[in-house]
């Protein structure tokens, strides 16, 4: 696999059990990864540009739908300036710097490093459908080279620290996005857009994603098809000093 992901250097991209140092205290099973992305230096300064490049080059997963993002090759740039007229660049809570950038990025990674297609563009419906946005901060298909697939379901913070206190904040989000009600609803605005349809020419393939995620099936069925991504995106001293 690339050592790269756009021009970010990866840092980790590894099983969590290969370098835990707390075996005693922390039991990771083999499914738990960690990926650890960075944006460089050049010239002593901090890659500004190219980290902006990426968020414009991956808003569309996440600010547009499939139809709108059919069209950007006739207005590009227009279309994404419209849609980032809508961000939430900066987050009401004075601890943290939390906003919709995170999300992006997380959009960008799971388009990029995992080859993930957008079931839900989640600023899109918070743009449009507040009601929708609720849940997860991601909703992707990965689908394998075999014809299998999972669903992803992101969270995506922006920190200013990440100290061990703040770790609790994703974590609980991801308890309360696992709860039935939540996946339930998450599942059923997948299957209900069109998302996918635009997304997915196997149409065998897409059938039988549809009725895995249909709302009369079991969630201990899907569960076993289940990633959590959780993103923390974070602005060290360095990288402050520099920009």
């Amino acid at each position: 696999m690339s050592n790269k992901i756009w021009n970010f250097d990866i840092l980790v991209d590894d099983c969590f059990v290969n370098f835990n140092t707390k075996k005693q205290e922390i039991n990771p099973d083999h499914n738990d990864r960690l990926l650890s992305v960075a944006n460089g230096f050049e010239d002593g300064s901090w890659r500004y540009r190219q980290f902006k490049e990426f968020v414009f080059s991956n808003i569309a997963e996440t600010a547009l739908s499939a139809q709108e993002r059919e069209k950007l090759i006739d207005n590009d740039y227009g279309r994404l300036i419209e849609a980032a007229k809508h961000l939430r660049l900066v987050d009401k809570e004075q601890n943290g710097k939390g906003s919709e950038i995170a999300e992006i990025i997380l959009y960008g990674i799971m388009k990029n490093h995992y080859k993930a297609l957008s079931a839900i563009p989640k600023i899109f419906y918070k743009q449009n459908d507040n009601d929708n946005a609720k849940g997860s901060d991601s909703v992707h298909i990965v689908i394998d080279p075999n014809g299998g697939f999972q669903l992803w379901l992101g969270e995506a913070k922006f920190y200013n620290s990440l100290e061990d206190a703040r770790l609790y904040e994703p974590i609980n989000s991801v308890e309360q996005m696992l709860r039935k009600p939540i996946m339930k609803k998450e599942c059923g605005i997948m299957t209900n857009l069109n998302e996918l349809d635009k997304q997915i020419e196997n149409q065998t393939l897409l059938k039988k994603i549809k009725e895995c995620f249909d709302e009369n099936t079991s969630i201990d069925e899907i569960k076993p098809k289940l990633h959590i991504p959780i993103l923390l995106l974070h602005e060290c001293q360095i990288t402050a000093s520099t920009t």
